[in-house]
């Protein structure tokens, strides 16, 4: 079976290849279509571009730059193992004819190493450190592709959405936290077509899992972890096993971690059904059927779990506790369980979110309120908007895109009154619309 992760089958011809993907670039772009010889994850990744409005032409936008960068490159996770990605993939970076680049999970490039020739060639697309390059700012790319899709992948010269990245090819792998399961990034090598062979795909895949050993290493007990962020099928990690739970076992795991104590059968019922009749039965096929999957974890009378468990919920409430924005932001990778309908997740959910954004909104710091507004579940929040427009000086010329943005907002939403920029007026209003993020 042919591996669909690999851009070319060997003794493909890369011109024709390049010739054919082209034109079924071009005919999407067009009018939405798109057939064979363009791979599904490929197919996939332009459909999500599109959705998110990202630009076929034109740069990837810069996020940090300056002493944030700095600061936040040197207590990133994947600094620890730069020194691995180095030793696997330095002669790759120095070769004259490829990049490594490292990225944290939501596309930001913290390192790019390589030739000095490569390295200029590669900043006039803006492949630099600081720029994001997750498909929703830089559309189809190896790195933002491996970290939607959660998997390693090759994108090959037109593959890419973005119509000046075409003449590169690329390779990267996800990178996971041991103990959490969480994403912490991708490693990526760029280069020519050269990078479409099945050696640089395996390359970049085995120097994930080295750097990811390394990571555990440093780890005394991986402990229980249950990640429900941004995400309909919560992740759970047991002593460094990964297990993808079901919706319904997503919200039923969740909801007992929140409860420690334990909680009865019919207080459970309440919290995933509500006021609907359902019969005992049914509940209690859900957690046998669960128990069957997380074993002595699971306990009852009254339902409870055997082991803490650690939740990026309950980081990002220390993290909004501790006044640590910046670790707040990073853990909250979207709204809990968010195709979830239980009760107890919604009030959970929604708790969460409006925590957040009070925070952010009463920190007002510009680089976390762009960071927000850059999100699905941001990019429509007004008061966000025009917070942001508040807290930059006034005559700083990166006033003038969010001003343009809390304007247009303002006129969508049939609001008059005071100018965008007072934050906090009576007719400033909140809309947080959300679209579902990529399955990881």
């Amino acid at each position: 079976m042919v591996n669909p992760w690999l851009a070319m089958e060997t003794g493909a011809d890369p011109v024709e290849r390049t010739r054919t993907v082209r034109r079924a670039h071009a005919a999407f772009l067009a009018d939405g279509t798109v057939a064979p010889p363009v791979r599904r994850v490929v197919a996939d990744s332009w459909r999500r571009s599109a959705d998110a409005h990202a630009a076929a032409d034109g740069a990837a936008p810069i996020d940090l730059d300056g002493a944030t960068l700095g600061a936040y490159r040197d207590g990133h996770p994947l600094a620890r193992v730069m020194p691995v990605f180095r030793e696997l993939l330095g002669s790759f970076a120095q070769d004259g004819a490829h990049l490594l680049a490292v990225c944290d999970s939501q596309g930001r490039l913290l390192w790019v190493e390589g030739h000095r020739g490569v390295r200029r060639s590669a900043e006039r697309m803006n492949f630099v450190v600081g720029a994001r390059w997750d498909e929703r700012h830089a559309g189809t790319n190896a790195p933002g592709t491996a970290l939607a899709a959660d998997h390693p992948v090759q994108i090959f010269a037109a593959e890419h959405y973005n119509r000046q990245v075409q003449r590169w090819s690329c390779a990267a792998a996800p990178l996971h936290d041991p103990r959490t399961g969480r994403l912490l990034g991708a490693v990526d090598i760029t280069g020519g077509d050269h990078v479409a062979s099945p050696h640089s795909l395996a390359l970049v895949q085995a120097t994930a899992r080295a750097a990811e050993a390394h990571l555990a290493s440093g780890v005394p007990e991986l402990g229980v972890c249950l990640s429900a962020l941004g995400r309909d099928e919560a992740l759970l990690v047991m002593d460094g096993e990964r297990l993808r739970l079901g919706r319904r076992h997503s919200e039923i795991m969740l909801l007992l971690a929140r409860h420690p104590e334990g909680l009865t059968g019919d207080q459970l019922s309440v919290l995933l059904y509500g006021e609907r009749e359902m019969r005992p039965v049914t509940l209690r096929a859900e957690l046998s059927r669960l128990r069957q999957l997380v074993g002595t974890l699971l306990h009852s009378r009254p339902y409870r779990l055997s082991r803490p468990v650690e939740t990026d919920l309950s980081a990002v409430d220390d993290a909004l506790t501790a006044d640590d924005m910046r670790t707040a932001l990073n853990v909250y990778r979207g709204p809990l369980l968010p195709l979830s309908e239980a009760p107890g997740v919604q009030r959970l959910r929604g708790a969460l979110a409006d925590r957040m954004r009070s925070a952010l909104l009463g920190a007002r710091d510009p680089g976390l309120l762009r960071e927000w507004s850059r999100t699905p579940w941001g990019e429509d929040d007004l008061e966000i908007w025009e917070t942001l427009v508040d807290a930059l000086p006034e005559r700083s010329p990166a006033r003038s895109a969010p001003l343009a943005t809390a304007h247009r907002l303002r006129a969508a939403y049939g609001l008059t009154g005071g100018p965008p920029g007072a934050a906090g007026t009576q007719d400033a209003v909140r809309v947080a619309t959300f679209r579902q993020p990529p399955r990881l």
